[in-house]
């Protein structure tokens, strides 16, 4: 039995938090990569050249050097948001943030979609289907 079973409130509000403030990695499968490139209406060596960078041999997005911003967060708005990568659609259904009610917690201070008034209570089929992707 997990300890949210009776499933979690969330509701994304579009207020860029997860895209900001943090450095870290967004990893890119090359189905991603195609993706945003058709997305953007670039070659995929123009993306690849143009927003990411190699981190121990993998595609990762590229952010700002100073505030860590998503490449493609402009206006707290995700420039790519229909094509977005994977670890982006399933935040914050990812492991680490589910491991515990404490870490569950560590990410509501950080995003305000976290149990948030409004949100509905997420299932927990869908909860494990997301976080297993």
């Amino acid at each position: 039995m997990k300890w949210y079973n009776d499933g979690l409130k969330f509701k994304c509000t579009g207020c860029g938090q997860c895209c900001t403030k943090e450095p870290g990695y967004v990893w890119l499968s090359v189905e991603e990569i195609d993706a945003m490139a058709a997305h953007l209406g670039i070659s995929k060596e123009k993306f690849i050249q143009t927003y990411t960078r190699s981190v121990f041999g993998r595609p990762s997005l590229r952010e700002d050097r100073v505030n860590y911003d998503c490449v493609f967060l402009k206006d707290n708005r995700c420039q790519v948001y229909h094509a977005r990568p994977t670890q982006c659609r399933t935040f914050p259904w990812w492991k680490e943030n589910l491991s515990s009610p404490e870490s569950w917690n560590e990410v509501k201070k950080r995003c305000e979609g976290v149990d948030h008034p409004e949100a509905p209570v997420v299932p927990l089929d869908i909860i494990e289907l997301e976080s297993s992707r």
